[in-house]
């Protein structure tokens, strides 16, 4: 394989014994076949094939290479066009002080709509102090995360006792096949 390297296996120590990307290296700034080939004879496990070192796979993988690069750093590009859009798009109560006119509360059928509404499903409203603005901000209802809160700790204690009973039926196991040792050794006496 093209750019990998190998090893000689001696007693329990690995010895490195050539770096086949040096002697590519050299292979692509020379294009003289013969000697990269020699190069490679030099290991007796290491040999690249011959097709590594032509002009014609060093262009592709050049092609290839520049390609992948085009691709990351468009995505790269495009996540920042997509990034300065949302800026734009910003909340008022995430750039100033704001007061809660109205507590939390459920989304009704209208103001399902709106895009706070969609993370949580409760939305409270604010006024921005600064921008004078009413807006409206997600928010979390405690009533639900109570509810969330006790069902993670009845999980949670369920698990506790689930362990505490298979400890206990594997602690007895063992006592008994303990005890059973101890009597067929008491036996054979």
């Amino acid at each position: 394989m093209c750019g990998s390297q190998c090893f000689l296996f001696r007693g329990n120590r690995v010895q490195m014994a050539l770096s086949v990307s040096k002697v590519a290296d050299r292979c692509y700034r020379t294009f003289n076949a013969k000697a990269c080939v020699a190069q490679m004879m030099e290991s007796a496990c290491c040999r690249v094939p011959l097709a590594c070192c032509r002009p014609r796979v060093l262009i592709l993988h050049a092609l290839f290479w520049g390609v992948v690069a085009l691709r990351v750093f468009g995505a790269a590009l495009l996540a920042e066009d997509k990034l300065a859009a949302k800026v734009a798009v910003v909340p008022c109560w995430l750039l100033e002080e704001f007061v809660v006119t109205a507590e939390c509360a459920q989304c009704d059928a209208f103001q399902t709509t709106r895009p706070a509404c969609g993370q949580t499903g409760y939305v409270e409203k604010v006024n921005c102090t600064k921008s004078n603005r009413d807006d409206y901000k997600s928010c979390r209802s405690a009533v639900t995360e109570e509810s969330f809160f006790w069902k993670f700790e009845g999980v949670m204690l369920s698990g506790t006792a689930l362990s505490a009973i298979l400890v206990v039926l594997r602690q007895r196991r063992l006592d008994r096949l303990a005890s059973d040792k101890v009597r067929r050794q008491i036996e054979s006496i």
